[in-house]
């Protein structure tokens, strides 16, 4: 929304966004999220959305069932729709409000976590059809010479395989229903959800949190497929990242 940001950050981390902004493919929209999916006819592979905590004013208007129905209509066959959760400055009723508000759009979704500092935050992945994640075939793409600046980008951050990046992996919707049970969904109609994450402000749960959320994480096989020892490696990089955040993956 800010037109000073992306030269101001081009200037200082281009190499870091390989200076995204001169991209010719990039388009740059500076529009309100919510008008923008509202007013245009576009559809997309991918929706991404990385608010600020929704105690914010105005931010839960960018976790609502309405939201998340409106970008669901947007998306191409096949497209998939990310919402960041944070875990730090809240509190298990708003993380579970958030992800079960997401979950009536997307049914299918899935949740994922950075174990680091103890869970500090997730990402919750949704789609309208159900998902199926060949690591073969992710294996095999990074290792062509057309994405390579993508390997590059996914080993800067500590993930040199396929295996390492979806180890992140926490759990999904069917798994984790008996802990969302009885959370209140945040409807444009009262934007709940913003009073109850305030009650969250300066809070330090987020380890606490996605403790709980790792104990109803399972390994899923009609999720993730591929050779065996790749589900192996998958499997074991899981509960070793499990372990990290605080979790007890069966």
């Amino acid at each position: 929304m800010e037109p000073l940001i992306p030269p101001t950050a081009t200037e200082y981390f281009a190499k870091q966004n390989y200076n995204v902004m001169h991209d010719p493919r990039v388009e740059i929209v500076y529009d309100d999220a919510r008008h923008f999916v509202l007013t245009t006819r576009e559809k997309f592979d991918i929706i991404t959305s990385d608010p600020i905590h929704p105690w914010v004013k105005g931010s839960a208007t960018l976790y609502s069932k309405e939201y998340f129905e409106l970008v669901k209509e947007h998306l191409n066959p096949g497209g998939i729709v990310t919402q960041w959760v944070p875990l730090y400055e809240s509190t298990p009723e708003t993380v579970k409000s958030e992800f079960a508000t997401f979950f009536q759009a997307f049914p299918n979704g899935t949740i994922w976590g950075n174990s680091n500092n103890g869970g500090y935050d997730t990402v919750a992945l949704g789609q309208v059809e159900p998902a199926r994640i060949d690591i073969d075939a992710l294996d095999r793409r990074l290792a062509q010479p057309d994405y390579a600046r993508v390997a590059m980008s996914l080993k800067e951050v500590g993930f040199n395989l396929a295996v390492g990046l979806l180890s992140t992996y926490a759990t999904r919707e069917s798994d984790l229903r008996p802990w969302l049970a009885g959370a209140e969904i945040n409807r444009d109609g009262n934007l709940r959800l913003q009073y109850l994450a305030g009650l969250g402000l300066n809070t330090s749960m987020e380890a606490a949190i996605y403790s709980e959320i790792l104990s109803y994480h399972t390994f899923p096989r009609d999720l993730f497929v591929g050779s065996e020892e790749r589900l192996q490696a998958l499997q074991t990089a899981m509960q070793a990242m499990n372990q990290q955040g605080g979790g007890a993956g069966q």
